[in-house]
């Protein structure tokens, strides 16, 4: 996944994605890392990155529309915190 910048019109179409928490929220639960799903299911491709890039004022649904998969060239990807961030990466299905 590649991140891209956000054009004006691709975040209208957004709109129907539901707001989720901040990254401060995020770092105040302990939790520094980030998943990014590509938003085709039939693809799935995962990537596990550090959220330290964005400022804690930026919400995780913010930056979804700003993702491009790497397998697929889809654009916009679901994001979620990675409450495992400190593990050791586990070699399965190309995760971490």
């Amino acid at each position: 996944m590649i991140c891209a910048p956000l054009r004006a019109a691709e975040s209208l179409t957004m709109t129907d994605r539901p707001v989720k928490i901040t990254f401060a929220q995020m770092r105040n639960s302990g939790v520094r890392g980030i998943l990014v799903y590509c938003a085709d299911y039939r693809c799935s491709h995962l990537l596990a990155i550090s959220g330290d890039a964005w400022p804690d004022d930026v919400r995780l649904s913010d930056i979804e529309p700003r993702f491009v998969c790497t397998v697929c060239g889809k654009r916009a990807a679901d994001v979620r915190p990675d409450f495992n961030w400190k593990e050791k990466p586990v070699a399965i299905m190309g995760y971490r």
